[in-house]
């Protein structure tokens, strides 16, 4: 079985019912066959065996049909030396694209391309190039499926380490574990439910003994040897809960094989594409038939005939015991029905078929031609005909994917799972776009933009229409809830966060997936135009009814991690790769993540937005009425509220912010978030909202915001990250909102002074999650509350050299807002601060806090963006506006108290001198360490007590800020402090550097083999550590299906190296990787950021994997995505990156 899933979990309903047969059948199997084989013959036929074992390594690009991408370790066998065959099981080659290499005994590793994978059983095959062994003197292994029988002494012979953790050379451990063949006619085991199973065939399983070999986790596609050295069966799959191992029997493999041979032969040089025809019963226009084996005394209970069944009997071979049962019938076919669960199969073409053998046999030899069956359904003899489809022609060759997502038509396997018609439009992978709107994993698209869906052409066509932005209904159906409909809507991406759609063709003369362009150049889709607006096909704006709609659903997180760009997934962790690993945000109280319920679209109120600006008076006219009613109703709803809540509720908005998986960057730990913000400038031509950060993380967002005064949601974009404070500023188009809205939105009076004192009167207003505004009167317990917040596992933002305001009462960690005074003017956001909670050495879960964040440092940037203070200009809803920068101090400091201070040696006078400057605190603060690269580094050193600057004495964090912002006021200064430390009982002077940061926040990024490459942002400086060699590019997250999964290049680490060549920047890296080739291996040194060095090798897979850029450009306020180098383009000239 692939390692790292273990293939059998439990049977579910089937599990019962075969554990009732296997009690039967322990007492009715055959004798067992004499054993007569020596330890030397053993010892003859595994010297022969051994050579030919190999051990794969397969990594699934992409998830698609039963398996999801990721990066597994298997077994296979030559089966043929002299064209290069390889046996191993299906779920092992994947019915997607898959990269794989083969490693022999000898420690040869070669690339192996699928060639073949069944439609239905367990097994497929690899090629490979005879010739690229070189040292190795090996044959293949004969397969001899007629030589299994009840007592065979068997040994299986392949990986079976189960070390998941190891590298691929130290997984080649070959295991020879000995058993028995007790049973071969077991049912086919049953894997999972919404997973690959196997069916129409017997299974054989190994005996209960203390032999047993108990098969783990790598050796799938093991070869299961009698003494001769024949492969008997392939290792299929073992049950967890005891020591037995189940296998494949080879009669259909041998069929598929000797085609296989056939076609090589043909083809002079290259492999060709084979044909091997598979054949299934086509029940109606869609309807496929699966049967069961079920012994004389069931069929009997059906109702069959005793003079049929001895008719059976006579006509069977000895020892037969049962017959084959109509287990399922896939549905799609008309209401008449041919075949039934529980008929009875008698003849086929007018030969008696008790066997899943024989049956398929004439299936696959009969297909596109049309068989007479007959069956008994319950007493009754019944003659049907019916048409034998080919089973390629229902397995799905290609998908499309868009923002993430692999969408499939649906295949055989799944629709038997599932029970729906083959060939509808099938969600592999919900990726982006569809898993912001609420579509899971299995669901099944039905309705998009108003056209119904029945195949992927159709889904295209819909996708080619839309424009970036645009929002659109999505109705689909799920195998949870087939019988309803759910309703959500679907954002098209306003950014480049993804490649162009490409639909994946594959491929079998060459093993690979083909990628081509899904949408035609002049689709609109592909346009270069943003929708700002977020129209949708008929320029509808969302307008949702604040009295009846709840739209915010406490919902836990479902980090799922399987996304990309190919992106499936995304991972942080160093050496996290199992799917058991992957966290789940639980919905506690202090959990920020929350999702839309999946049809709350259902609540919604579409309102066309061309309709507010129609120029016909009639209709401005309606539409007035209407949301003036609404307006009315949520007035006298709030007729008994303060005042301060009636002030302040036209100023909040509800945000819902999305982060796309392939650009989590700055170690951003959710990919939804929502909170409240207050509307802090809106003007014509725009309007600006403050928020805290744990709502807004990252620029490299998707921002919805809802505004209480007005029911309507449009976008938002970032346009400042605070580099110290926890608050965000983003921007708004105050024309989307109509004239109706633009004149009831308005922004808040600020009133960053006075501060706030303990004991003072205050009011905390907030939104719920209906957007209501909620409020109640509470004290100041603390104005100036030091935080104290440790650095998380994976470095993220957290909120330093701050002082925040406590409150007696509030509404609990998840409830933030604004507190006011009694007229409604603002003097602090009432904000969400991220931290996490550490239990022992391994054990951390992020939890989340509110506290008040005073409003001055939120007026003094807004100002300079109003006045146009001097900086880089920005884009704004189409203005360009000079954006401010900030001089700050990195170091991040924490108080002490005097009398602790005093008792390290500072002197009286001192202590004297802060008391004065500032008789509330009586603090000195201290330096807890330098941020790493910042100009502070190597001059302040841990423990320093920071006193004054330029004489003045500093007892507060604003107190730094104010004497960095005097530094920007003269022209002639070298933007150093002149700071007085005392430091190991001694004072001193020194001139400390400062720093300038923007609020841009991270705008590169770099994927490459699948990892996410950014530079170090603050919270890793903010370790105090760098790599000596040149500080290195910054690895924040890693894909599934990757290279970098498949070699071990993991997150939270640096990397200093790539082929001995320095990369100290993000332009370094890209000149330095962008040089490498397809298939080559390149040689990383990473540091990790607990400073350990590592040197690994991984190959560069630009097929699937091209490397890509994506930057934001401030002239266009857009990220744009950028192709560096790809299979079939050669690298960017240096002046294009």
């Amino acid at each position: 079985m692939a390692d790292p899933m273990e293939r059998l979990g439990s049977e579910d309903a089937i599990g019962m019912e075969s554990c009732m047969k296997e009690d039967l059948c322990m007492e009715i199997d055959p004798p067992f066959r004499e054993n007569v084989a020596t330890a030397e013959d053993w010892r003859k036929a595994l010297n022969n065996v051994v050579p030919a074992v190999v051990v794969l390594r397969t990594t699934a690009c992409r998830a698609f049909d039963t398996e999801a991408a990721g990066a597994s370790y298997a077994t296979g066998f030559v089966v043929d030396k002299r064209r290069g065959i390889i046996l191993t099981n299906r779920h092992v080659v994947k019915p997607g694209p898959v990269v794989a290499e083969a490693m022999f005994v000898n420690r040869e590793e070669i690339p192996v391309y699928p060639v073949y994978r069944d439609p239905v059983h367990d097994f497929g095959f690899f090629r490979y190039d005879p010739s690229a062994v070189q040292f190795l003197s090996y044959e293949e292994i004969p397969l001899a499926p007629e030589a299994a029988c009840v007592g065979l002494e068997i040994r299986v012979v392949g990986n079976d380490s189960g070390e998941k953790s190891k590298s691929f050379d130290e997984h080649h451990h070959v295991s020879i574990l000995a058993g028995t063949l007790a049973r071969l006619d077991r049912d086919a085991p049953h894997y999972k439910k919404d997973g690959y199973n196997d069916f129409n065939t017997f299974y054989m399983q190994e005996g209960y003994q203390r032999a047993a070999s108990g098969t783990k986790g790598g050796s799938s596609g093991s070869p299961v040897i009698d003494w001769k050295g024949s492969a008997v069966a392939l290792n299929a799959g073992s049950k967890s809960s005891s020591a037995s191992a189940f296998f494949l029997p080879l009669e259909r493999v041998v069929r598929a094989l000797q085609f296989l041979q056939k076609g090589r032969d043909s083809s002079t040089n290259n492999w060709v594409a084979v044909n091997i025809p598979r054949g299934t019963l086509q029940h109606g226009l869609f309807q496929r038939v699966t049967f069961l084996h079920k012994g004389f005394d069931e069929t009997r209970r059906l109702g069959l005939h005793s003079e049929t069944e001895q008719m059976v009997r006579h006509a069977s071979p000895p020892g037969e015991t049962g017959m084959l049962v109509v287990d399922s019938v896939v549905p799609g076919g008309p209401a008449h029905k041919h075949l039934e669960p529980g008929d009875v199969l008698v003849r086929m073409n007018g030969e008696v078929t008790t066997q899943f053998l024989k049956m398929e046999t004439l299936l696959d030899g009969s297909v596109d031609q049309t068989i007479e069956m007959q069956i008994e359904r319950g007493g009754t003899a019944l003659t049907v005909n019916l048409r034998v489809q080919d089973l390629h022609s229902i397995t799905p060759d290609y998908f499309l994917e868009v923002s993430g997502a692999v969408i499939q038509p649906l295949s055989y396997q799944q629709a038997r799972n599932f029970r729906f018609h083959c060939g509808l439009v099938y969600v592999t992978e919900p990726g982006y776009m569809l898993f912001r709107a609420g579509v899971p994993r299995h669901a099944i698209i039905k309705k998009f933009a108003g056209e119904e869906i029945s195949r992927l052409e159709e889904l295209v066509s819909v996708i080619s229409k839309l424009s970036r932005g645009a929002r659109v209904p999505l109705e689909y159906i799920s195998y949870m809830d087939r019988h309803r409909r759910k309703s959500v809507l679907v954002t098209v991406d306003r950014h480049e966060w993804y490649a162009p759609p490409q639909i994946y063709t594959r491929d079998d003369s060459t093993g690979l997936w083909t990628a081509k362009p899904a949408l035609p150049p002049e689709s609109v889709f592909l346009s270069a135009g943003i929708n700002h607006h977020g129209e949708g096909l008929l320029n509808q704006a969302v307008v949702s009814d604040t009295c009846v709609t709840n739209m915010m659903e406490d919902r836990p997180q479902d980090n799922n991690h399987e996304l990309a760009d190919g992106l499936t997934v995304m991972e942080t962790s160093q050496e996290n790769v199992s799917e058991e690993t992957q966290a789940h945000d639980e919905p506690d109280v202090g959990t920020k993540k929350r999702r839309i319920e999946e049809d709350s679209s259902t609540d919604v109120i579409v309102i066309a937005d061309c309709s507010l600006h129609e120029p016909t008076e009639e209709k401005l006219e309606n539409v007035r009425t209407t949301l003036n009613d609404v307006l009315r109703d949520n007035h006298g709803a709030a007729a008994n509220a303060s005042i301060s809540e009636r002030v302040i509720e036209p100023t909040l908005v509800m945000f819902e912010v999305h982060v796309p998986p392939s650009c989590m960057l700055d170690g951003v730990h959710s990919q939804h978030f929502f909170g409240t913000g207050v509307i802090v400038y809106h003007s014509q031509f725009m309007g600006l909202v403050a928020v805290d950060k744990n709502t807004v993380a990252i620029s490299v967002s998707d921002v919805m915001l809802s505004f209480a005064a007005f029911p309507m949601e449009i976008p938002g974009e970032v346009i400042f990250l605070h580099p110290v404070h926890n608050y965000a500023l983003v921007a708004y188009d105050p024309s989307a909102l109509g004239s109706i809205g633009s004149s009831v939105v308005r922004a808040a009076e600020l009133l960053p002074e006075p501060t706030l004192r303990r004991g003072d009167s205050v009011y905390l207003v907030g939104l719920s999650r209906s957007l209501q505004a909620t409020s109640r009167k509470s004290i100041v317990t603390n104005p100036c509350a030091a935080l104290n917040i440790g650095s998380a596992d994976c470095p993220r933002y957290r909120a330093t050299n701050m002082e925040v305001i406590e409150l007696d009462t509030d509404f609990g960690s998840t409830f933030s807002g604004v507190l006011t005074d009694e007229h409604g003017r603002v003097q602090a956001i009432w904000g969400s601060f991220s931290t996490q909670l550490k239990f022992g050495c391994t054990t951390s879960e992020d939890h989340q806090f509110v506290r008040g964040i005073p409003i001055y440092a939120i007026s003094q940037v807004l100002d300079k963006i109003i006045s146009g203070a001097k900086g880089p200009p920005l884009l704004i809803n189409g203005i360009k506006r000079p954006m401010p920068l900030v001089r700050i101090l990195e170091v991040e400091l924490y108080p002490t108290l005097l009398s602790k201070a005093r008792s390290f040696g500072l002197s009286n006078d001192w202590v004297q001198s802060l008391v004065k400057k500032d008789p509330i605190r009586r603090q000195v603060l201290r330096v807890k360490g330098c941020l790493a690269g910042s100009k502070a580094e190597n001059l302040l050193e841990q423990g320093d007590m920071v006193l004054a600057i330029n004489k003045e004495p500093i007892t507060c964090f604003r107190d730094i800020e104010n004497a960095c912002q005097a530094l920007d006021m003269c022209d002639d200064n070298d933007g150093k402090l002149n700071m007085t430390i005392f430091r190991q009982g001694s004072e001193i002077e020194l001139l400390v550097g400062t720093d300038v940061r923007d609020g841009n926040g991270t705008t590169r990024v770099i994927n490459w083999c699948g990892s996410i490459v950014q530079d170090p942002h603050p919270a890793v400086r903010a370790l105090g550590f760098l790599p000596e060699e040149g500080h290195g590019v910054y690895v924040a997250r890693w894909c599934h299906g990757s290279p970098v999964h498949r070699y071990g290049l993991y997150a939270l680490q640096w990397i200093v190296e790539v082929n001995g060549k320095l990369t100290p920047n993000l332009d370094a890296f890209v000149e330095v990787t962008k040089e490498l080739g397809h298939g080559e291996f390149v040689r990383v040194r990473t540091v990790h950021l607990n400073g350990k060095p590592r040197v690994l090798s991984l190959k560069q897979d630009l097929h699937y994997w091209p490397t890509w850029e994506l930057r934001f450009d401030p002239e266009t306020a857009t990220w744009r995505r950028r192709t560096i180098k790809a299979l079939d383009c050669c690298a960017l000239h240096e002046n294009d990156v």
